[in-house]
Protein backbone atom coordinates (compact mmCIF):
# COMPACT_ATOMS: atom_id res chain seq x y z
CA UNK A 1 0.00 0.00 0.00
CA UNK A 2 1.47 3.72 -1.27
CA UNK A 3 2.03 6.19 1.40
CA UNK A 4 3.53 9.39 2.02
CA UNK A 5 5.83 10.74 5.02
CA UNK A 6 5.28 14.13 6.59
CA UNK A 7 8.08 15.53 9.09
CA UNK A 8 7.26 18.11 11.23
CA UNK A 9 10.37 19.85 12.73
CA UNK A 10 9.98 22.69 15.34
CA UNK A 11 12.09 25.69 14.45
CA UNK A 12 15.54 25.72 16.75
CA UNK A 13 16.41 27.53 20.11
CA UNK A 14 15.25 31.53 20.12
CA UNK A 15 16.51 34.05 23.36
CA UNK A 16 12.12 34.20 23.73
CA UNK A 17 12.56 30.64 24.31
CA UNK A 18 15.11 30.82 27.02
CA UNK A 19 12.98 34.28 28.64
CA UNK A 20 9.96 32.66 28.33
CA UNK A 21 7.98 35.21 26.61
CA UNK A 22 4.87 34.61 24.32
CA UNK A 23 6.08 35.29 20.97
CA UNK A 24 4.15 34.46 18.28
CA UNK A 25 3.67 36.32 15.38
CA UNK A 26 6.77 38.60 16.79
CA UNK A 27 9.82 37.62 13.60
CA UNK A 28 12.83 36.48 15.94
CA UNK A 29 14.97 34.76 14.66
CA UNK A 30 17.41 32.14 16.28
CA UNK A 31 19.59 32.94 18.91
CA UNK A 32 23.59 32.03 19.04
CA UNK A 33 22.99 29.13 21.02
CA UNK A 34 19.73 28.11 19.26
CA UNK A 35 22.09 28.14 15.90
CA UNK A 36 25.37 26.04 17.62
CA UNK A 37 22.52 23.52 19.12
CA UNK A 38 20.94 22.56 15.61
CA UNK A 39 24.57 22.27 13.91
CA UNK A 40 25.15 19.90 16.78
CA UNK A 41 22.07 17.72 16.55
CA UNK A 42 22.69 17.48 12.90
CA UNK A 43 26.04 16.14 13.17
CA UNK A 44 25.18 13.55 16.05
CA UNK A 45 21.89 12.38 14.87
CA UNK A 46 20.23 11.99 11.77
CA UNK A 47 17.52 14.19 9.72
CA UNK A 48 14.89 12.55 7.38
CA UNK A 49 15.89 12.82 3.35
CA UNK A 50 13.19 14.92 2.20
CA UNK A 51 11.92 16.03 -1.38
CA UNK A 52 10.34 19.16 -0.56
CA UNK A 53 10.14 21.19 2.31
CA UNK A 54 7.01 23.40 3.60
CA UNK A 55 8.09 26.52 6.33
CA UNK A 56 6.35 28.88 8.63
CA UNK A 57 7.50 32.44 6.88
CA UNK A 58 8.53 33.25 10.14
CA UNK A 59 12.53 33.71 10.19
CA UNK A 60 13.34 31.97 12.68
CA UNK A 61 11.67 28.78 11.01
CA UNK A 62 13.51 29.81 7.79
CA UNK A 63 16.71 30.03 9.44
CA UNK A 64 16.05 26.60 10.99
CA UNK A 65 15.30 25.15 7.15
CA UNK A 66 18.63 26.73 6.24
CA UNK A 67 20.62 24.95 8.66
CA UNK A 68 19.12 21.35 8.48
CA UNK A 69 18.47 21.39 4.79
CA UNK A 70 21.16 23.54 2.96
CA UNK A 71 20.27 22.12 -0.54
CA UNK A 72 16.82 22.68 -0.72
CA UNK A 73 16.89 26.41 -1.42
CA UNK A 74 13.29 26.46 -3.11
CA UNK A 75 11.27 25.72 0.02
CA UNK A 76 8.02 26.88 -0.14
CA UNK A 77 6.45 29.30 2.59
CA UNK A 78 3.10 28.33 3.90
CA UNK A 79 1.65 31.33 5.89
CA UNK A 80 -0.54 29.08 7.30
CA UNK A 81 1.93 27.45 9.87
CA UNK A 82 2.80 30.63 11.48
CA UNK A 83 2.61 30.07 15.13
CA UNK A 84 -0.97 31.61 16.84
CA UNK A 85 -0.17 35.60 17.14
CA UNK A 86 -0.95 36.56 21.11
CA UNK A 87 -1.81 40.35 20.29
CA UNK A 88 -1.25 42.43 22.92
CA UNK A 89 0.64 39.54 25.18
CA UNK A 90 3.90 39.34 22.76
CA UNK A 91 7.06 39.29 24.08
CA UNK A 92 5.26 38.98 27.75
CA UNK A 93 5.95 36.55 29.97
CA UNK A 94 3.38 34.50 32.34
CA UNK A 95 4.41 36.45 35.48
CA UNK A 96 4.03 39.76 33.74
CA UNK A 97 0.37 39.04 32.59
CA UNK A 98 -0.32 37.10 36.33
CA UNK A 99 -2.68 39.85 37.33
CA UNK A 100 -4.50 40.72 33.47
CA UNK A 101 -7.90 38.97 33.81
CA UNK A 102 -8.00 38.20 30.11
CA UNK A 103 -5.37 36.02 30.40
CA UNK A 104 -5.91 34.19 33.40
CA UNK A 105 -9.49 33.45 31.58
CA UNK A 106 -7.81 32.17 28.69
CA UNK A 107 -5.36 29.99 30.68
CA UNK A 108 -8.09 28.30 32.28
CA UNK A 109 -10.79 28.55 29.32
CA UNK A 110 -9.16 29.50 26.41
CA UNK A 111 -12.41 29.09 24.28
CA UNK A 112 -13.86 32.46 26.18
CA UNK A 113 -11.05 34.48 26.26
CA UNK A 114 -8.63 36.00 23.41
CA UNK A 115 -5.85 38.64 23.52
CA UNK A 116 -6.28 41.86 22.61
CA UNK A 117 -5.27 42.24 18.83
CA UNK A 118 -4.36 38.36 18.31
CA UNK A 119 -6.04 35.24 17.30
CA UNK A 120 -8.10 32.97 19.44
CA UNK A 121 -7.36 29.40 19.78
CA UNK A 122 -10.67 28.35 17.92
CA UNK A 123 -9.26 30.48 14.63
CA UNK A 124 -5.81 29.12 14.99
CA UNK A 125 -6.60 25.63 15.01
CA UNK A 126 -8.50 26.22 12.47
CA UNK A 127 -6.37 27.93 10.10
CA UNK A 128 -3.57 25.22 10.86
CA UNK A 129 -5.51 22.17 10.36
CA UNK A 130 -7.03 23.40 7.35
CA UNK A 131 -3.60 23.86 5.99
CA UNK A 132 -2.40 20.40 6.78
CA UNK A 133 -5.51 18.89 4.95
CA UNK A 134 -4.11 20.82 1.73
CA UNK A 135 -1.03 19.84 2.28
CA UNK A 136 -1.92 16.34 2.47
CA UNK A 137 -4.16 16.94 -0.44
CA UNK A 138 -0.59 18.29 -2.46
CA UNK A 139 1.58 15.58 -1.28
CA UNK A 140 -1.08 12.59 -2.60
CA UNK A 141 -1.45 14.64 -5.97
CA UNK A 142 2.07 15.57 -6.42
CA UNK A 143 3.14 11.95 -5.11
CA UNK A 144 5.69 13.41 -2.85
CA UNK A 145 7.30 10.87 -0.90
CA UNK A 146 8.68 12.50 1.44
CA UNK A 147 7.97 16.20 3.11
CA UNK A 148 8.94 18.52 5.71
CA UNK A 149 7.34 20.96 7.85
CA UNK A 150 9.64 23.28 9.64
CA UNK A 151 7.42 25.23 11.84
CA UNK A 152 6.35 26.11 15.86
CA UNK A 153 5.86 24.04 18.68
CA UNK A 154 2.28 25.06 18.57
CA UNK A 155 0.84 24.29 15.27
CA UNK A 156 2.47 20.66 15.54
CA UNK A 157 1.03 20.16 18.78
CA UNK A 158 -2.10 21.31 17.30
CA UNK A 159 -1.66 18.90 13.56
CA UNK A 160 -1.19 15.73 15.73
CA UNK A 161 -3.91 16.47 18.56
CA UNK A 162 -5.92 16.76 15.49
CA UNK A 163 -4.65 13.89 13.51
CA UNK A 164 -2.09 11.53 15.12
CA UNK A 165 -2.41 8.15 15.78
CA UNK A 166 -1.97 6.90 18.20
CA UNK A 167 -4.43 9.51 20.01
CA UNK A 168 -3.14 12.04 22.39
CA UNK A 169 -3.96 15.57 23.82
CA UNK A 170 -2.03 18.54 23.14
CA UNK A 171 0.40 18.92 25.51
CA UNK A 172 1.48 15.09 24.44
CA UNK A 173 2.77 16.64 21.32
CA UNK A 174 5.09 18.86 23.13
CA UNK A 175 8.56 19.01 21.61
CA UNK A 176 11.86 20.23 21.92
CA UNK A 177 13.64 22.74 19.98
CA UNK A 178 15.11 21.22 16.13
CA UNK A 179 13.51 17.99 16.64
CA UNK A 180 9.76 16.74 15.89
CA UNK A 181 7.96 13.61 14.49
CA UNK A 182 7.59 11.57 11.41
CA UNK A 183 4.19 10.53 9.94
CA UNK A 184 2.95 8.30 7.60
CA UNK A 185 0.16 8.94 5.95
CA UNK A 186 -1.72 6.29 3.80
CA UNK A 187 -4.63 7.68 1.23
CA UNK A 188 -7.00 5.25 1.86
CA UNK A 189 -6.88 5.95 5.64
CA UNK A 190 -6.66 9.22 5.22
CA UNK A 191 -9.94 9.44 3.13
CA UNK A 192 -11.79 7.27 5.61
CA UNK A 193 -11.40 8.72 8.98
CA UNK A 194 -8.60 11.62 8.74
CA UNK A 195 -5.76 10.16 10.38
CA UNK A 196 -1.86 9.85 10.08
CA UNK A 197 0.62 7.42 11.73
CA UNK A 198 3.15 8.86 14.06
CA UNK A 199 6.10 6.61 13.73
CA UNK A 200 8.95 7.58 14.99
CA UNK A 201 10.95 11.24 16.62
CA UNK A 202 12.88 13.31 14.63
CA UNK A 203 15.75 13.75 14.20
CA UNK A 204 16.62 9.78 13.97
CA UNK A 205 19.05 8.20 16.35
CA UNK A 206 19.21 10.70 18.76
CA UNK A 207 21.76 10.65 21.39
CA UNK A 208 19.73 9.48 25.12
CA UNK A 209 20.80 12.99 26.85
CA UNK A 210 19.20 15.14 24.33
CA UNK A 211 16.25 12.18 24.21
CA UNK A 212 16.12 12.68 28.44
CA UNK A 213 15.96 16.65 27.59
CA UNK A 214 12.93 16.13 25.73
CA UNK A 215 11.35 14.02 27.83
CA UNK A 216 12.02 16.08 30.71
CA UNK A 217 10.46 19.13 29.09
CA UNK A 218 7.06 16.83 28.06
CA UNK A 219 6.75 16.17 31.79
CA UNK A 220 7.73 19.71 32.87
CA UNK A 221 4.62 21.25 30.57
CA UNK A 222 2.41 18.50 31.13
CA UNK A 223 2.46 18.75 35.03
CA UNK A 224 2.14 22.47 34.14
CA UNK A 225 -0.99 22.02 32.51
CA UNK A 226 -2.28 19.71 34.76
CA UNK A 227 -1.81 21.91 38.12
CA UNK A 228 -3.47 25.38 36.08
CA UNK A 229 -5.73 24.00 34.05
CA UNK A 230 -4.33 24.95 30.99
CA UNK A 231 -5.22 22.38 28.53
CA UNK A 232 -4.93 23.60 25.07
CA UNK A 233 -2.55 26.78 25.35
CA UNK A 234 1.45 27.03 24.57
CA UNK A 235 3.69 29.98 24.89
CA UNK A 236 6.75 30.75 22.56
CA UNK A 237 6.62 28.33 20.43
Amino acid sequence: MKSYQVHLIRHGLTDANLNGQYIGATDVDLSAEGVARLNKLKSEATYPYVDKIFCSPLLRCRHTAEILYPAHTDFTIENDFAECNFGDWEGKTADELKNNKDFLLWLKNSEKACPNGGESLKAFNLRVTSAFESLVETVVKGDIKDTAIVTHGGVIMTILAAFGVPRAKFFDWVVNNGCGYSVRIMPSLWMRQKVVEVYAKVPYNLARENDEESAYIVDLVRGTSESDEIHENSGET
